[in-house]
């Protein structure tokens, strides 16, 4: 799909807060009410807008501990590929994982409330994925930036 400068600008607009009406967005793009409407039901049905999202504090639910965990497999078959991917999507304290190239098969992000927790969900959770090779933990000191928007 080719995204035209009005579109490339409403889904900044709409990245930076979802929840401007549509009356307010055509203010800001100077086009009708109706026509930010098709707009945006254009780029939801072409799955461009994925989903609308409450993005929530952390500290404010006691999840404010941030362990990235870095994954080694035992052997890279299907088998055991496809065991770890549906397992971890079971993990509720797995925010996002990616497959990635280099050292490690796989980088989890993990929030938790403390060391303790982290602990323990090492200890009764993840380890006990079948055909875990290693894991190399990393613990956020501080967030410079987190950001959901992709600028267009």
């Amino acid at each position: 799909m080719t995204l035209d400068s009005i579109d490339k600008k409403l889904i900044n607009l709409l990245q930076n807060d979802s929840k401007q009406t549509t009356k307010q967005l055509s203010l800001q793009l100077n086009l009708s009410v109706t026509a930010v409407y098709e707009r945006i039901k254009k780029l939801e049905n072409q799955d461009v807008i994925k989903k609308y999202v409450a993005i929530i504090n952390k500290n404010k639910i006691g999840k404010s501990f941030l362990v990235f965990c870095h994954i080694k497999l035992i052997q890279h078959s299907k088998e055991y590929v496809t065991t770890f991917e549906r397992e971890v999507l079971k993990l509720e304290e797995v925010s996002e994982c990616f497959h990635v190239s280099g050292d490690y098969d796989y980088i989890l992000k993990i929030y938790v409330k403390d060391m303790d927790q982290y602990r323990d969900f090492m200890v009764t959770k993840l380890t006990a994925i079948a055909y875990i090779g290693s894991t190399h933990s990393t613990f956020a000191i501080e967030e410079v930036k987190n950001t959901t928007v992709i600028k267009l």
